[in-house]
Parts: structure tokens; C-alpha cells; sequence
């Protein structure tokens, strides 16, 4: 599973199998446990960058391009903090034994350096391989105040980490208080959230990423592209509680939450483009009120997208999503779904014929695809915990030309080849063994 760029707050571990080698003699017991969940790194001593291992509270830890800092510039909450540089890394010698349901690390940059990007890996204890896998998303670091990030691990048995700085250069990250919840914790339940089953592309609310910028609505959630004048992706949970009788509002225009400075795609960017200004969130999943009706005609919402794609198979998808919902006219429907949907590549063939790679003087990406991903769980509480292997998951992904197959199951596809596809991690909230079952999948249900 392919995945891609910053962390948000929450991450799943990212792998099909998990690897694991036996523990050498003295490295089983460790006390990174419930009774004492944190690492502070407040105790040991190592002053140069040099690889070596250091004793600390919670048992061995090998430092390579790193030291235990505690001077001013060190971001630190206790004593002293971990200070690694170039392609530093910070790794345990030794196994938790309550296996991990969460990993939560503080982090910030080191003084007045530049940012740093890091990762999570993890490595289990069973198989006699020696492999380690990547926990979530990649991690910027921004911030000379210490951060918190949350990864959700979700391994039962014993386990142990290793944080890699991944930037390199002489750009230097501190990290600090790499807590470990126990396997088996409950986590808090997560409902009607747009982003429930992950960010897929680790987005954040920060002006240095603009091709990777969150943006946050009560309508929906996405990650917007300064530079592509479109979003990468949208996420959204729909019920019955979204669908009303607002009208369709048809107010197209710029979306004025974009940060001070940025271009904002206009209303009349597309005409006469030959493509059509295509929702992400569709206009019809938000009918309960006038407001979340408009909130779907910003243009951060929208996509350049051929009219053949756009009004076929594509609308008859988002059709078939309302389906799930009960309603006065379905009083079969008994689910809720989660839907997240981007696009990709350069280069559309819209109703003008031949193909165009940008719109409005360059500040708008033609994709060359289209892309959805649909969940559809029975209506409930805690919603991630209700997903399992047998839950229907929907891929398609559609060429954005005139000339395509107007039966929208005819591009089905599997989750793990839209990630291919798109570089992104989607579902990453999921537990790992329902990642691996449902996204491998090909859908084969009804599509009408």
C-alpha cells in the first residue's frame, strides 16, 4: 500500500504483514508499559552523533545521527529532548510487551533550523524476519514548539519503534515523551466525522504546504491544491440527516476560507473550457439546509471534469450512494456511507475535443482520472469500529474523457489500486487486517 506525505493527529500502521524476529537475550523485558507508558528521554547521556546506545528509563535505545540535547534551543519538556540530524534515527532495543494501540510523540525543530519531515516504523516480535514497516504517514515538522502527533498502531504481542528523520540535511528535529498505549485500549468513539477513516494524504492547515492544504468545512473536509486550482481530494460522511428539501443553490464562486495571497479560482474560470465544473461533494448529499447546499458550490469543491464523465457514470454513482440512506421514498435503507473522491494525472478530453492539460491561464489541472472510494456501513455508533472485512467498500476509478463505459460498475477497481494510482493512504484509520481484506477487494454488488 503506497502512501504518501504530512501526518494529521491520527495514524494507522500500514502493513500486510507484519514482520517480526525473536528478541536477543535481555531485550525481552521492557518497562514502556501501562503502569509507565512514556519515554521522557530525561535520563542517559550521549553528547555527539555518533551511533550508540543509550540506557534509559524504559530500557535501550540506539541514537544514530542523534544526541540527547539539552541546551536552550533543545524543544524540550523535561530535561532534555532527543536532537537527531541528516537522516537521524531513534530506535528501541527492546520489545513492549502490552503490544500498542496508540503511539503519541512530541515534536518541533530544533532553535531557529528549518523544518524536518520524520516516520514511525514498527517491527513485531513472531517470525524470525528482520523487517520493519512504516506506521502511517510521513511527519513535517513546522513548529519550534513541541507537537503532538498520534499514530494508531493497533498490534497485539510484543513490538518495538524506530523514528527516522527523513529530510536530511543540517535541518535538526527534536523529539520528546514517545508515549505507548496499550494493545487493547479502548479509543474514543468517532461519529459523523469527514475524516473518520483517515486523512489520505496527511494534510494540514498550513500555509508551507500549499499543494497539500487542509481545509476543514462542516460540510466536508479536504486537501486543496494552491497550484492545481483543484482539490486533491474530498471527504465526507453522508446519512439521512443530510438530505432535505433545500433546493439546489447553484452559486458557484470562489471559496473565501483560502489563505490571504492565494489565487482563488472564479465562476467563470471554466466557460467555454468544454468541461464541466464537477462537484466532489456532490450538491445533493447536502440538501438538509440552503447553507450546506451553497457550502458545495465553492470552487475548492470543484474539478475540471468532462461533461461525458461528469453527467454519466459519475452522476449515476452518486446516485446510487444516496441509495443506501433511509428515506420517505426508501424506507429499505438502513446505512450510512463515507465517501472520499479526487482526481488525478494531467490531461482531460472535455466536449471540445482533443486533450487539455490546464484551464484559466495555467492556474487550474485538467486530471486525467477520477476517482471514488464509497464505505457503506449500517447505521450505528462508533463507526470505524462497525467496518470490518465484510463490510462493502466501493472503488471506481474513470478515465475524464467523452468516450467512456456509461455504466459506472464497469470501472470498478480495488482501493490498494487507487493508492497505487494516487500515491495517497486511504481507509488508514482502519484496523490493519481490515485494510488488507477490503481494499484488495474488487466490488461485485448491485449497481442500480
Amino acid at each position: 500500500m503506497p502512501k504518501f506525505l504530512h501526518s494529521p493527529f491520527r495514524f494507522l500502521l500500514l502493513f500486510s504483514c507484519l514482520a517480526f524476529q525473536s528478541a536477543p537475550a535481555g531485550q525481552q523485558a521492557a518497562s514502556l508499559t501501562a503502569t509507565n507508558p512514556q519515554e521522557s528521554f530525561d535520563t542517559g547521556t550521549k553528547t555527539d552523533y555518533t551511533a550508540g546506545t543509550v540506557a534509559l528509563a524504559t530500557g535501550t535505545w540506539t541514537l544514530t545521527d542523534a544526541v540527547l540535547g539539552n541546551t536552550e534551543a533543545d524543544r524540550k519538556n523535561g530535561a532534555q529532548s532527543v536532537r537527531l540530524q541528516q537522516n537521524g534515527k531513534l530506535t528501541m532495543e527492546f520489545f513492549v510487551p502490552n503490544g500498542a494501540s496508540t503511539i503519541n510523540v512530541q515534536h518541533a525543530i530544533y532553535g531557529t533550523d528549518a523544518s524536518s519531515s520524520w516516520e514511525l516504523w514498527a517491527q513485531a516480535q513472531s517470525c524470525n524476519c528482520n523487517k520493519w514497516t512504516k506506521v502511517g504517514n510521513t511527519v513535517f515538522t513546522t513548529s519550534s514548539t513541541l507537537q503532538a502527533t498520534a499514530f494508531t498502531v493497533n498490534i497485539a504481542g510484543n513490538v518495538k519503534f524506530e523514528i527516522r528523520k527523513t529530510s536530511g540535511g543540517p535541518s535538526r528535529l527534536n523529539i520528546d515523551d514517545f508515549a505507548v498505549t496499550d494493545f487493547g485500549v479502548v479509543q474514543p468513539s468517532i461519529d459523523n466525522d469527514h475524516l473518520a477513516l483517515g486523512n489520505p494524504s496527511g494534510a494540514v492547515t498550513d500555509v508551507s504546504y500549499p499543494g497539500n492544504y487542509l481545509m476543514v468545512k462542516p460540510q466536508y473536509k479536504l486537501s486543496y491544491n494552491r497550484d492545481q486550482g483543484k482539490p486533491n481530494w474530498v471527504s465526507w460522511h453522508l446519512d439521512a440527516s443530510d438530505r432535505g428539501t433545500a433546493p439546489r443553490v447553484d452559486v458557484f464562486g470562489p471559496d473565501p476560507t483560502l489563505p490571504e495571497g492565494w489565487y482563488q479560482v472564479q465562476a467563470t474560470s471554466y466557460s467555454g473550457s468544454g468541461f464541466d465544473r464537477g462537484h466532489n461533494c456532490p450538491s445533493a448529499d447536502r440538501t438538509s439546509s440552503p447553507e450546506d447546499n451553497a457550502a458545495t458550490f465553492f470552487m475548492t469543491n470543484m474539478m475540471p471534469q468532462a461533461p461525458g464523465n461528469n453527467q454519466g457514470p459519475w452522476a449515476d454513482l452518486e446516485e446510487y450512494s444516496r441509495s443506501f440512506l433511509p428515506s420517505a421514498t426508501n424506507p429499505a435503507g438502513n446505512s450510512e456511507v463515507y465517501i472520499i473522491c479526487g482526481s488525478y494525472g494531467v490531461g482531460g478530453t472535455g466536449s471540445n475535443g482533443g486533450v487539455t492539460n490546464t484551464l484559466d491561464q495555467g492556474r487550474i489541472t485538467v486530471p486525467n482520472r477520477t476517482w471514488k472510494v464509497i464505505v457503506v456501513i449500517p447505521i450505528g455508533d462508533n463507526d470505524v469500529a462497525r467496518i470490518s472485512a465484510s463490510t462493502r467498500v466501493i472503488a471506481v476509478d474513470m478515465p475524464n474523457t467523452q468516450s467512456l463505459n456509461t455504466n459506472w460498475g464497469t470501472h470498478r477497481t480495488t482501493v490498494d489500486a487507487i493508492e497505487a494510482s494516487t500515491g495517497y493512504d486511504l481507509l488508514s484509520a482502519l484496523p490493519i487486517e481490515v485494510q488488507t481484506a477490503i481494499e484488495s477487494k474488487v466490488d461485485t454488488g448491485p449497481t442500480n
